[in-house]
């Protein structure tokens, strides 16, 4: 049985993905910073809980000597930090969101990439954004070109940036950025245009991925996004 731990996942997307998985047949991890919350979440999506906070060194340490083995690693865990302007972006606030956004999944994915060397079929998602897209951002046809909020857009750019170099330094790994679209969840007040289940397609797309699918890529509910 394939085995997946999802970040973040006791909400949202992260537990949209986690309750598909697992009617896909993967064993699912549900990882969660709050005990109760993340253990309701597992029940309900017939999913196990690992308590994991992203920020946390020991945490994330206790995390992967408990899940033991991998197959599928979701990097989900992820804050807006709110609709920062340039204005009023600083480096607090910057170093606040790239603490989850970015060097969470360092710390995750070196946790845990001695588990998933081990797997015959290994997969890294890395939930991104569109609006971490450099050419998006800079095309003025782009509908995110409005999209000023520097902090969380940055954070999703160099998310994408460990995409390319981690799948070039890990070549049996299939590893791929994701961007679920403007979802309506609690992370954007249920703005988004999209249910969550349409939002989760893409990251359980490439978290089912076979072993001669794509890295390295940037990927859409459409195929390819521009990096």
């Amino acid at each position: 049985m394939t085995t997946t731990l999802i970040t973040g996942a006791n909400r949202g997307l992260g537990f949209e993905a986690a309750r598909q998985l697992v009617a896909a047949g993967h064993q699912v991890w549900i990882g969660a910073r709050d005990d109760a919350r993340g253990q309701q979440a597992a029940d309900a999506a017939g999913a196990r809980f690992v308590r994991l906070d992203v920020t946390d060194d020991a945490s994330v340490a206790a995390a992967a000597e408990r899940v033991e083995a991998l197959d599928v690693l979701v990097n989900n865990a992820g804050i807006s930090g709110g609709r920062i302007s340039p204005s009023d972006a600083t480096p607090d606030l910057m170093r606040m969101v790239f603490e989850t956004n970015v060097f969470g999944p360092v710390r995750v994915l070196r946790a845990f990439i001695p588990l998933l060397e081990k797997s015959p079929v290994p997969v890294v998602v890395n939930v991104s954004s569109g609006v971490g897209s450099l050419n998006l951002a800079a095309d003025p046809g782009s509908p995110w070109r409005e999209a000023v909020f520097p902090v969380y857009a940055s954070s999703k750019a160099a998310l994408n940036m460990l995409t390319i170099r981690y799948a070039a330094a890990f070549p049996r790994m299939r590893i791929n950025s994701v961007d679920p679209g403007f979802t309506a969840t609690d992370f954007n007040e249920h703005r988004g245009t999209q249910t969550v289940e349409e939002g989760a397609e893409v990251i359980v797309r490439y978290a089912l991925i076979p072993v001669d699918g794509p890295t390295g890529g940037f990927f859409d509910r459409d195929g390819p996004e521009p990096w």
